[in-house]
């Protein structure tokens, strides 16, 4: 067992006489606290599923207000939502049981589970073929699960955490979001991609690239036709330094639409304004006209309406020749629809434009009233619209015409939040930054982790972009940063209020450093059944601890880092200095990419092509599998 394991809780699952391990972390720390994730509403309309993450539930909503919500107790914190086309059964990604509950809707209870990979995030189906799509987060693959058989057809490899999965309409294609970008970060490209899958042939068919810098992808959605599917996603600055706030200097916000045909890009636009970001967009929902598309933008708490039919007529050069952004006198401030309507191939500098959408009155955001609007659903009549607020435990109902609040249901006993539940709910709210263009977790998604990105940020100098740092046990792990500026956790806190969002309220510093304290690792989903090493982990473990490697003269005690700074030979020609400190190991398996400026987009790459020299360790003459089985060992952390 890996040191470390004795600060991980686990659960006990029976599944089909074994036993199973249940994981837990920081999200699942209190019963006490509703934080409805997913949502999604039955086929006749009737109900309304709600995965509950936090308090380990399904709950299942009336619609018409009728009856208050049921609670059906399941495992490890559950995500993804799905009902069968004939709404008899939901399915419901438990993400620490590694495993899919088939609940009895009328019954409120689970029939039976699937086994799936490690951490199942979404969920889709394909009822003509028999499948049931899931997303495995940190083993980046989708299973193709046999509803008859109850078991995975197959498993199909994507580049790095797949969230969210959407299915086209005819089943042939599905359409999976990557969280995170998968390669190296000193690439001037690096972005998160979208992979599609061939239903058919249980394949990988491809990736299409998002904008550069784009990460944290969410929900997904496929036009009614199949001919378009709709990304919503995280747009950061990350190739300038960040040198200020002000209009999306640093974050933007967006909506990329994929011409599935082709399978290319067909467009981004930003769901900001210039004077007021979207931060954190989250949930979908195409109305069933396929006129309008609702968007969650979770970290302001709002939901925005899209309309659609206009925004494909203009980005194909539809612009009417009446409309007054068609009329200019200056073609040197004329409208960005203008330019598209003289050539649509002008349409890929509205990843740029933080004015388009609103210029043609083509988006309208509406607050809700509920706090960090996560799933968005839209029932099928069209008339309503459902959105998981994941810090104040309610569902809220919407008119899908207006935006209006139609109501809200409270998920059990709404409790007063603690210190470190406030933490959670400030590290999350994009609404504590100048101009809401991003929280804490914009670059810091999965509960404190990393976004894949370097950033140029300003305390160590201008020029030298870093790759971003998980919070996971910051406060055990000094300093904060590669170049030991900021010596502690508390010191980072505090400089990020000031220098990255706004001045802070009195307490609020205190009640995100307990979030961040609060923070507990997930066990590795590269261990063995018994949550032990492999094997292969087992050498690897002897090389590590070698006298000839000596990785733990450096990587070393509990977290596996000695809090120091050394030069191993990793200086690049923008870098004022080759000294960086030593990052602590634990959950190294989801950290990538490695070093201080994300050179190295695999483990393996650390030690085969970023060790000049063996200033890293002396590891050029080790054999392929010895550095494999390395790999394996650090990988278990």
């Amino acid at each position: 067992m890996v040191a470390r394991g004795s600060r991980i809780t686990f659960g006990l699952l029976m599944l089909a006489g074994a036993s199973l391990l249940v994981e837990t972390d920081d999200r699942a720390r209190s019963p006490l606290w509703h934080s409805p994730y997913e949502v999604a509403f039955s086929p006749d309309g009737t109900m309304v599923a709600t995965s509950d993450r936090t308090a380990a539930s399904l709950w299942l909503v009336d619609t018409a207000n009728k009856q208050g919500p049921r609670r059906v107790a399941l495992h490890g914190e559950p995500t993804g939502v799905a009902w069968a086309a004939d709404g008899r059964h939901v399915y419901v990604s438990e993400f620490g049981a590694a495993t899919v509950a088939v609940v009895d809707p009328v019954e409120g209870a689970v029939l039976s589970r699937f086994a799936v990979g490690k951490h199942p995030e979404g969920l889709a189906l394909a009822s003509k073929r028999r499948l049931l799509l899931v997303a495995n987060a940190t083993t980046h693959c989708v299973s193709l699960v046999d509803l008859d058989k109850g078991s995975e057809r197959a498993r199909i490899d994507v580049p790095r955490e797949p969230h969210h999965i959407a299915v086209a309409p005819d089943e042939s294609i599905a359409v999976v979001g990557n969280l995170l970008p998968a390669g190296r970060a000193d690439d001037p490209d690096a972005a998160a991609v979208i992979s599609i899958l061939d239903l058919r042939k249980a394949a990988h068919l491809g990736d299409v690239r998002l904008p550069p810098g784009s990460t944290t992808v969410r929900q997904i959605a496929i036009s009614h036709d199949g001919h378009r599917a709709y990304v919503a996603h995280v747009l950061g600055r990350n190739n300038v330094p960040s040198t200020q706030l002000e209009r999306g200097w640093v974050n933007t916000n967006a909506l990329t639409i994929l011409d599935l045909r082709t399978r290319t890009r067909y467009a981004t636009v930003l769901l900001d304004n210039p004077m007021r970001g979207a931060a954190d967009p989250w949930g979908l929902a195409l109305t069933p006209d396929g006129k309008n598309l609702w968007i969650s933008l979770s970290g302001v708490h709002e939901i925005a309406k899209l309309d659609l039919e206009r925004l494909e007529s203009y980005l194909a050069g539809g612009l009417p020749d009446e409309h007054q952004l068609a009329r200019t006198g200056n073609p040197d401030v004329e409208s960005i629809w203008l330019r598209i309507k003289r050539d649509p191939k002008k349409r890929t500098a509205l990843a740029n434009d933080l004015a388009a959408l609103t210029s043609a009155n083509l988006i309208e955001r509406i607050p809700v009233s509920g706090i960090g609007p996560r799933g968005l659903a839209v029932s099928p009549d069209g008339n309503l619209l459902a959105t998981a607020a994941y810090f104040t435990g309610e569902v809220v109902f919407l008119d899908a015409e207006s935006g209006k609040l139609a109501r809200s249901v409270q998920l059990g006993k709404a409790v007063k939040p603690d210190q470190t539940r406030l933490g959670e709910i400030i590290f999350h709210d994009a609404t504590k930054c100048f101009q809401h263009w991003l929280s804490c977790a914009t670059c810091h998604p999965n509960s404190g982790r990393v976004d894949g990105l370097n950033w140029d940020q300003l305390q160590d100098g201008i020029g030298n972009p870093k790759n971003n740092k998980s919070l996971l046990q910051a406060q055990h792990t000094p300093p904060m940063d590669w170049r030991a500026v900021r010596e502690s956790m508390e010191l980072g806190v505090l400089t990020s209020f000031h220098f990255l969002l706004r001045q802070p309220e009195p307490g609020e510093e205190e009640a995100v450093r307990a979030y961040i304290r609060s923070l507990e690792p997930l066990p590795s989903p590269h261990l063995d059944a018994k949550l032990e090493l492999t094997d292969s982990a087992k050498r690897g473990r002897e090389l590590f601890m070698s006298k000839k490697l000596r990785c733990s003269k450096c990587h070393s005690g509990p977290y596996f880092t000695d809090m120091s700074v050394h030069d191993v030979g990793t200086r690049s020609h923008l870098d004022q200095s080759g000294s960086f400190d030593t990052p602590s190991l634990v959950e190294i398996y989801r950290t990538g990419p490695y070093l201080h400026d994300g050179s190295a987009a695999t483990l393996r790459a650390v030690f085969v092509e970023r060790n000049k020299n063996d200033r890293h360790s002396q590891t050029s003459h080790l054999r392929p599998q010895q550095v494999d089985d390395l790999v394996a060992y650090l990988r278990s952390l």
